[in-house]
Formats: C-alpha cells, sequence, structure tokens
C-alpha cells in the first residue's frame, strides 16, 4: 500500500464515504504523500551544495522502475521539474489521484463505489468501507504514535506527518480512541512531524505541501467571498 493510498482511506468516512475534510486539501496532501514516498525510497531528494541542480532544489537519483505504475508516473513528474522548487511538484503530484486511488482501493475490496447525486442533480461517488482490517490495523498504529509521541516507523511518522498538516489528526484518531485530550493528542502529533524520522527532502516535501494547502484554502475562502 502506497501512503497516499492509506492516507486516503483514513481521510473518507467509513460509512458515508465521504471526505472527512475539504478535497482540493487532500489532493495537495496526497501529492505530497506521493513525494514522501519517492524520498522514503531514496529516488528524489532536495539537491545540497555543490550539485548538479541548485541548493533546495528537487534532485532525482534514479529514475528507473519503481515497485509500483503510479509512483512511476510520479516519479517521472518529478524528473520533468528537476532544479525546481519541492513546492512546485506537489500540486501536480495530486491532480487527478484521488479518483485513481479510491479505484484501485475498490479494485483491492477495501472500499465500494456507490452513485449518487448532488443537490438532486449532479452525479456524485462517494467510497464506504468495503473492508476495514487493514485501515483499522493502521489507526492502531497512529493511535500508538499520538499516545506517545513517538514512533520508529518512517510511514506512520509520515501519515501524522500529513494529517497534522491537515489539522484532521483529531478526525481520523478521536482522543479517546488514543486516551489523551485533544490539545496533548495535537501536541504529540506535531512532535512527531518534527521529529528526527526524515530526510532533508521529506520535510521539504512536508513544508510544500503546507504552502499549496494555504493557497488552496485562501482560494476556497476568497471564492466564497466573491461569491456572496
Amino acid at each position: 500500500m502506497l501512503i497516499a493510498e492509506d492516507l486516503l482511506l483514513l481521510l473518507t468516512d467509513d460509512n458515508s464515504g465521504k471526505l472527512v475534510v475539504p478535497a482540493g486539501e487532500v489532493d495537495v496532501a496526497l501529492g505530497g504523500a506521493m513525494l514522501i514516498e519517492l524520498t522514503l525510497l531514496g529516488r528524489v531528494d532536495v539537491a545540497g551544495a555543490g550539485e548538479s541542480v541548485r541548493k533546495g532544489r528537487l534532485l532525482v537519483n534514479d529514475a528507473g522502475p519503481t515497485p509500483d505504475p503510479l509512483l512511476d508516473e510520479a516519479l517521472a513528474q518529478v524528473a520533468g521539474k528537476q532544479g525546481k522548487k519541492p513546492a512546485d511538484a506537489v500540486r501536480p503530484l495530486g491532480k487527478g489521484l484521488r479518483n485513481r486511488l479510491y479505484a484501485r482501493l475498490g479494485d483491492r475490496g477495501l472500499l465500494r463505489a456507490e452513485r449518487g447525486k448532488v443537490l438532486g442533480i449532479f452525479p456524485s461517488r462517494q467510497w464506504p468501507a468495503q473492508e476495514a482490517a487493514h485501515e483499522s490495523s493502521v489507526r492502531v498504529l497512529l493511535a500508538h504514535a499520538l499516545r506517545v509521541g513517538a514512533t520508529d516507523d518512517v510511514r506512520v511518522a509520515a501519515l501524522v506527518s500529513l494529517l497534522h498538516a491537515l489539522k484532521a489528526v483529531h478526525k481520523v484518531v478521536g482522543p479517546d480512541t488514543v486516551g489523551l485530550p485533544k490539545k496533548e493528542m495535537k501536541a504529540n502529533a506535531k512532535r512527531v512531524a518534527e521529529g528526527d524520522w526524515g530526510s532533508e527532502a521529506v520535510r521539504k516535501a512536508i513544508e510544500a505541501m503546507n504552502a499549496a494547502m494555504v493557497a488552496v484554502t485562501a482560494g476556497a475562502v476568497a471564492a466564497g467571498a466573491s461569491g456572496s
């Protein structure tokens, strides 16, 4: 399972099949998840001094095939942006990814597609849980990390960091499940996100995702203001 797939499972309500945070923010986070995955695989890095691209810019270490076709596509996209800032890659990586991930999760029997209509007119699709065992096991790992404020599992740390950036930790893992007040649980999520678990490239990917998320949120607020 990709980190992006686990993230999408966590952000999709098991009963309604709807996202628990705005779709635009989810798409940015999924792009960030793909970039983080590539950095954890050692395929992508952030250049240091004296490398072939400017310091702090994207650098592809290995453009060969990955274990997953979606990662292959993501790597090709990043290769096309080599030398650019990580922020330039995050949103393109997330574009159109959500529906493709939903389809894969449906094919695996983890979710099921349900068709409906928005306002009784516009076709829509929800993805409630079909088999929740995998997602439940991920939630157990997340709850432990949030309880102690640390984890030695980089994939769990990545998920906590992504959820923290989305301000969605409490929407995915309830404080009662963790056994901590919401404020303390959020503080532990921040501690995990800022911990020494990832490379500089991972940190840049998360920073880029945060910046893109701010832009998406600001755009949504502006659009709402102009329409009122």
